[in-house]
């Protein structure tokens, strides 16, 4: 499946909150939202899941407008939006059903979910005698339960410790693998940097960068070397100021230009004792300050 946004404009009063929005998900790649608050994020979502429209431009699905007749969507939203007084298994099947499940079926993925997660004795509890990770695995069932062609995640990672995060990992890389279309909004970098094939980065409204995260890393100049030694010091002293320590211990060389990272790794390997060379890429956190840290 392939979701577009082509041209979306939306505008609250006088305020032009989306101008002229396009990027593209495709299905078994993990796509990830990214921009600062107020960037138009959440109205791109929104828009997606058709909880208002558009004021211009097109939402395509395979070429075709999209309809909740033609994808289900699933949303882990990030403020959580459950009954906290009503038991955990009972509001989960209400809200499959909701999603168009039949009663039965909606009670068995429930129970099915909740044993995957490992919170089957939650299942009669409710909902706010359980910690906060364990609330927002509950949340994560009411998007999954339901099979949903579409899953967006808003900070999917909130309040989970490491090993309920590990879990929810693992949860995610099962979706993309069933070839579904999955959206990531999230300020945690190192998430979209782990999951995310491709990107859009909104600033003022408008989409600033859009692409294959690969693609963009390999775009930036390959000018910069990270090395791994135990003995940094003849580095230091031999590369003057084009060499620099960071705190995990490496050694960031700058090359005057990236044609010589080859003749430059092989007399690293002959003349010093190194553990490993590297090119050095720039992070998701470095592309996202270069075109999110100023309003557009």
């Amino acid at each position: 499946m392939k979701l577009e946004l082509c041209d979306v404009e939306k505008s609250f009063g006088d305020k032009r909150v989306l101008q002229g929005v396009s990027f593209t998900v495709q299905s078994g790649r993990a796509f990830g939202l990214l921009g600062r608050n107020g960037a138009g994020k959440t109205t791109c979502i929104r828009i997606l899941m058709q909880v208002f429209g558009a004021d211009g431009g097109q939402v395509l699905l395979n070429g075709e407008p999209l309809s909740r007749s033609r994808a289900t969507f699933g949303y882990l939203p990030e403020e959580r939006g459950l009954y906290p007084k009503k038991r955990v298994a009972e509001q989960l099947a209400y809200f499959a059903e909701l999603k168009g499940l039949p009663h039965k079926a909606a009670v068995a993925a429930v129970a099915n979910w909740l044993a995957r997660l490992g919170m089957s004795d939650a299942a009669n509890k409710r909902l706010d005698t359980l910690s906060k990770g364990n609330q927002q695995k509950v949340q994560l069932v009411t998007a999954l339960a339901h099979n949903p062609d579409v899953v967006i995640l808003d900070e999917p990672f909130s309040g989970l410790d490491p090993v309920n995060a590990l879990l929810l990992k693992e949860v995610v890389q099962e979706q993309i693998a069933q070839d579904k279309l999955v959206l990531f909004s999230s300020h945690q970098m190192n998430t979209i940097e782990e999951f995310c094939d491709s990107i859009a980065i909104l600033n003022g409204g408008r989409a600033v960068l859009c692409g294959d995260l690969r693609e963009i890393k390999r775009g930036y100049p390959r000018d910069r070397l990270a090395v791994t030694t135990e003995d940094p010091a003849p580095l230091l002293r031999d590369f003057g100021d084009a060499a620099t320590k960071t705190r995990r211990g490496e050694v960031i060389l700058r090359l005057d230009d990236p044609g010589e990272k080859q003749a430059v790794m092989r007399r690293l390997a002959e003349q010093y004792d190194i553990d490993g060379v590297r090119v050095l890429e720039p992070t998701l956190s470095d592309i996202f300050v270069e075109y999110a840290g100023e309003e557009a």
